[in-house]
């Protein structure tokens, strides 16, 4: 092999490498108990989320923004029950009892809105491994709403911190 096949094979490795992609978390089953374990992440901590948005909306500038946080903090509520459908469905068993996270009060609006939003995002990225191993059309249609949700949730809080 001469040297310039060796760069190009090189290369090519690299960027193989690069971007390998896990297929755990694309494949059913193996990736059924990740779903699982997210699904009871994402139903944790709902008694702290309610919270936060109620100490947001206290904090809100004006009546609009207090509308467009209450209208999110209802989507999420939501949420959590369709998570608990889901995953009451896929593991034949009651959602456990989450331990409650405390809630930890943001500096300021700001502050709490730039939280709420990084948090969507998040959230996207893990709801997402959610989706990939859901096999019942309700299910899939369950998670795109809520995915689609967050995503707009995400362009309210935009909008928030541009008020």
């Amino acid at each position: 092999m001469n040297y310039r096949s060796q760069r190009q094979e090189l290369i090519s490795r690299q960027y193989r490498l690069q971007n390998a992609i896990d297929d755990k978390d694309y494949l059913f089953p193996d990736n059924l108990q990740q779903a699982l374990e997210l699904l009871q992440e994402a139903m944790a901590g709902e008694q702290s989320d309610e919270e936060f948005y109620g100490y947001l909306i206290t904090l809100a500038p004006n009546e609009e923004a207090r509308k467009i946080i209450a209208g999110i903090r209802d989507d999420e509520l939501k949420h959590h029950r369709l998570f608990r459908r889901v995953y009451r469905d896929l593991s034949n068993q009651a959602p456990p009892l989450a331990v409650e996270e405390g809630f930890i009060r943001p500096k300021n609006y700001y502050d709490g809105i730039k939280r709420a939003l990084l948090g969507e995002t998040e959230a996207v990225k893990e709801y997402r491994k959610i989706l990939f191993a859901l096999q019942n059309r309700v299910h899939i249609n369950i998670l795109t709403e809520i995915i689609t949700d967050e995503l707009r949730h995400g362009i309210l809080y935009g909008l928030l911190l541009n008020m």
